[in-house]
């Protein structure tokens, strides 16, 4: 049995501050997520030719519902 799960990307964030946000949102749903993001966007918290950029990762079967989430959230805002 492969117990492995691909990670897809469901987001991606300008900065730490929108990515959390979106992450606490996503598990507040009950979907496991996780950042991923370049080094440099811990010491420089601004985006410049995508440094800084952090990415919204689940699991590819919570990938359809995070969508969703998301996308309802952004007509809310």
């Amino acid at each position: 049995m492969n117990n492995s799960h691909k990670l897809i990307k469901v987001y991606q964030a300008s900065g730490e501050l929108e990515a959390l946000t979106i992450k606490s949102m996503l598990e507040s749903f009950g979907v496991p997520s996780l950042l991923r993001s370049n080094a440099a966007g811990s010491v420089h918290p601004f985006s410049v030719d995508g440094m800084g950029m952090v990415e919204v990762m689940v699991n590819e079967q919570d990938a359809e519902y995070a969508h969703q989430l998301i996308s309802d959230r952004n007509e809310d805002v």
